[in-house]
């Protein structure tokens, strides 16, 4: 018998089938717009993993690096070819996912 076992799990959430915020887990929950992919160029290197990405030669969008692409320390410079995915929600930022070679 451990020391925890007198908690038992009355006040377990999830053996109730409820989330922390008190739903049922069998609720549908509201999905997320997915993200526009577009094909743009590197005009200009930001600090902190920033870019400015130009897209369809006159729509400019303020970029981050992904995560996975700086885990893997893969480099952007200006002028790369980059896959941007920008908000449904925010047309002017994104996230870098990919370089092209």
């Amino acid at each position: 018998m451990s020391a925890w076992s007198w908690l038992g799990t009355a006040g377990c959430y999830h053996s109730r089938g409820l989330t922390p915020g008190g739903r049922a887990d069998t609720l549908e929950r509201m999905q997320k717009e997915e993200p526009i992919e577009m094909e743009g160029l590197v005009v200009d290197v930001l600090g902190n993993a920033n870019f400015r990405v130009e897209v369809h030669e006159q729509h400019s969008v303020l970029a981050r690096l992904a995560g996975k692409m700086r885990r893997f320390r893969i480099r952007v410079l200006q002028g790369d070819k980059v896959k941007v995915e920008v908000s449904p929600y925010d047309l002017t930022r994104g996230r870098i996912v990919y370089r092209y070679r």
